[in-house]
């Protein structure tokens, strides 16, 4: 049947045969029945091929030729050169988009419409912006070769000044110009004036009439006795001793490291594993004021030193009787912060009364006295060993002082807060110091350089009173006054280590030191509502929180020598010992 369709395919044409064999007619059966005579008579379907010749590839108009912007692929994912606007947005297949209204139609020559050429003056037309500007008109530019000039803006001012613009001379004002004493004689020795002429009516001396005489005098006064410096004088220091006998059958003070506790006291390895307090086993009670810091004695933590708003400063046993030992009075007003030398033969005190004082543990005698007639807020002895004589105070005019013990002077100053000084904090193997201050911001500082070499300030930081280097020296805990313990990395150019935050307690506007457990595996901090928190340090979790004082919870201490052992302090003039 396919023969058959084949062979009355086009049986109407009237071609001629004389055509050449290699390219038969369409239309010719006869052609078509003896090209097919092969296939009939099973020849081979080469010769077949030989023959017949096919075009699969006909030439058509291409869509190039039809449209002259070549669509880009929406699948592409790099442009190898810059196309313009219909090209990069032109339909890839199908009709153009019927959607566009008529401006999106509209021939255009940049991505906003049609720009047409033109030339103008670059002077005039700043020319006649310029005067807007000044003069609230200017030269309208639509109008085309006006008769008169046609003006934008206002008209009033611009008939007032008669059209003038910012690059024409106006009419000169009085007192625009005015004249000087002149005398240009360099002859005249004496009254050679020069370029140095003063002017015709410039009055030199002012003289202030009775009424404001009187007022100037009045407020001048007020500063003067504002100002005096009153120089108050230090108050009497004296000491008091609460044991019968100040030394033993063998001779030896209390600052001697008692050997009947069970604890090795002389250790230097923290203990392996520390547990969370329970209950409490002692109550110091001897303040009958809010107590401000507490510390322990160096290395051995044997004693503890307290500090009271009662302007004493007061030493008890941690051991046996846990008696109160010394109290030491010499401050007029509350005292702020303590700290012990590293032996801890000595303890320096400073206090509201703008003193810093420096005495000795075993006899209670007050050796020296400091003021730079500021309130020192912290004080902290140089670590080192060849610095004992060294101490640094942060007072409330912005600076830390640094005092000689041996002179009584002092030798260096930092002054780059820009508030008060909270902490002072040494790092880094006592190389280097940080500082906190009321500016919201912290600052590093090399020993003995006065410029900071790190500042660490961010528009979401707050406040932080209260700062805590761990026992490892790798972190530095601070007291933001945003109701969180932020946590710096010391070895690591001091980042702040975002991830790392304890929340959970209320602090803001109290300044409530932080502790790390000596096994750094707990943090602690008090809080305003007389409460102790106990963090897990690696997981941030809230672990354990109590009721441990009636009012604010200011200070916490963890022994270093004992597994569970927590001293706090609080407002309400009492130190409880918790185990």
């Amino acid at each position: 049947m396919a023969m058959q369709a084949l062979l009355s395919y086009g049986s109407g044409s009237d071609q001629s045969e004389d055509d050449d064999a290699t390219e038969p007619t369409q239309g010719d059966p006869a052609d078509l029945k003896r090209h097919l005579e092969p296939l009939e008579s099973g020849k081979s379907i080469s010769t077949l091929h030989t023959t017949l010749s096919l075009n699969a590839a006909p030439i058509v108009a291409s869509k190039y030729d039809v449209n002259q912007v070549v669509p880009i692929d929406p699948t592409t994912k790099e442009l190898s050169f810059n196309p313009k606007f219909d090209q990069l947005y032109a339909p890839t297949i199908g009709p153009a988009n019927p959607n566009q209204t008529q401006q999106q139609m509209a021939h255009k020559n940049m991505l906003s419409g049609f720009a047409e050429p033109s030339h103008f003056n670059n002077f005039q037309f700043e020319t006649q912006r310029r005067t807007f500007h000044s003069y609230g008109y200017a030269v309208d530019p639509s109008a085309e070769n006006p008769v008169g000039e046609t003006v934008v803006g206002d008209k009033i001012k611009s008939d007032e000044t008669k059209g003038l613009t910012v690059f024409e001379a106006a009419s000169k004002r009085p007192g625009d110009k005015r004249k000087r004493v002149k005398n240009t004689d360099p002859s005249d020795i004496e009254g050679y004036l020069g370029p140095w002429g003063k002017y015709v009516d410039e009055k030199t001396v002012m003289r202030p009439s009775e009424e404001e005489k009187e007022a100037l005098d009045e407020i001048l006064a007020k500063r003067n006795k504002k100002g005096k410096q009153v120089d108050e004088k230090p108050m009497e220091e004296k000491t008091q001793l609460h044991i019968k006998d100040a030394y033993d059958y063998q001779d030896r003070s209390f600052l001697h490291i008692p050997q009947d506790t069970g604890v090795n006291l002389k250790s230097e390895d923290p203990p392996e594993k520390c547990f969370l307090p329970k209950k409490v086993i002692h109550t110091w009670s001897g303040h009958t004021k809010g107590v401000a810091a507490i510390r322990w004695f160096p290395k051995s933590a044997h004693l503890l030193l307290s500090c009271g708003m009662d302007c004493k400063v007061k030493i008890w046993e941690v051991y046996n009787d846990r008696r109160c030992i010394r109290t030491y009075h010499g401050h007029k007003q509350a005292v702020r912060d303590a700290c012990f030398n590293n032996s801890g033969e000595k303890f320096i005190s400073c206090g509201y009364d703008r003193f810093c004082k420096l005495w000795d543990t075993e006899t209670g005698e007050c050796i020296s006295r400091f003021t730079s007639r500021k309130v020192p807020y912290c004080v902290k002895f140089n670590p080192e060993e060849d610095k004992q004589h060294l101490f640094v105070a942060g007072t409330s005019d912005k600076k830390i002082v640094c005092w000689d013990i041996r002179s009584g002077e002092i030798v260096q100053e930092y002054d780059r807060h820009l508030g008060a000084v909270n902490t002072i904090t040494f790092v880094d193997q006592n190389r280097r110091f940080v500082t906190t201050s009321d500016d919201k911001s912290l600052r590093v500082w090399e020993w003995d350089i006065p410029v900071d070499f790190k500042y660490i300030a961010d528009p979401s930081m707050h406040s932080m009173p209260a700062v805590t280097l761990s026992p490892n020296g790798k972190w530095l805990a601070c007291q933001s006054m945003d109701n969180q313990i932020v946590i710096f990395n010391v070895l690591n150019r001091f980042k702040f280590m975002r991830k790392k935050t304890f929340k959970g307690h209320m602090v803001a506007g109290f300044a409530c030191n932080i502790d790390f457990s000596p096994d750094m595996s707990y943090i602690s901090s008090g809080d305003a509502d007389g409460k102790l928190y106990i963090w897990d340090w690696k997981t941030t979790k809230l672990y354990k929180s109590f009721k441990a004082h009636d009012d604010v919870c200011i200070a916490t201490l963890w022994h270093p020598h004992e597994t569970s052992k927590v001293v706090t302090a609080g407002w309400d003039g009492v130190i409880k010992y918790w185990d």
